[in-house]
């Protein structure tokens, strides 16, 4: 049975999620004014080495809100995962659609943007992050209203899906050399993206068939 309580837990986790994207954008937006007047574009211009620093350090800070507020919305490690998957989501989500409200931008979903900075640059086009972004909400809000069923994940499992991640976080990272040598990033490898996204997504949806399978 459903622990009483987790509809309150999931709106207020949206209202972070929100709030924490409306942050995200407002940071953005004020270094957009101070180092692209004209729009954001790539080249990227490369930033002072101390405010990247700041920059780093506030992108980890950002993770570790979502973590703590994930940790607090539930008791299971199920329910705590599902709850950072959604933050994770709605918080990506938020920032495109603040930027997109005050300034504009993206002018399409295939505009390139420059992601995330750890380790090293994540450079794609927009429709990429929104597509994980998407999943993530669908996926972690399946998870959180369903940690009492009974499910059993072996080590393969997560290997696989990790796996999968891991091949989507590379096809972010394959062009980071063209930041930090200001240039035009080339053509985003689309196809090891969707390799990663499918893998991961796939597995995950064959773990909650064999489940649902036990469970009838």
């Amino acid at each position: 049975m459903r622990e009483t309580g987790t509809t309150g837990r999931y709106v207020w986790l949206w209202v972070l999620g929100l709030s924490v994207g409306w942050f995200e954008g407002a940071v953005v937006i004020y270094l957009r004014e101070l180092y692209y007047p004209d729009g954001f574009r790539f080249p990227v211009v490369i930033i002072p080495s101390w405010l990247a620093g700041v920059e780093l350090v506030r992108e980890a800070a950002s993770i570790m809100l979502l973590a703590a507020g994930a940790r607090l919305a539930g008791a299971r490690f199920l329910e705590r995962l599902a709850a950072f998957m959604m933050l994770f989501g709605i918080w990506d989500l938020a920032y495109y659609v603040v930027l997109e409200l005050v300034l504009g931008w993206p002018a399409s979903l295939s505009t390139w943007d420059l992601l995330f900075l750890l380790p090293v640059p994540w450079v794609g086009p927009v429709w990429a992050p929104c597509v994980i972004s998407v999943t993530l909400i669908g996926v972690g809000s399946y998870l959180y209203w369903t940690p009492e069923w009974r499910r059993e994940v072996r080590w393969f499992d997560w290997l696989i899906v990790s796996a999968g991640g891991l091949i989507v976080i590379g096809s972010f990272v394959a062009g980071w050399r063209a930041v930090i040598e200001e240039r035009l990033p080339e053509r985003f490898p689309g196809g090891l993206f969707w390799l990663g996204f499918l893998i991961a997504l796939a597995w995950f949806v064959r773990v909650e068939r064999r489940a649902s399978a036990r469970r009838a």
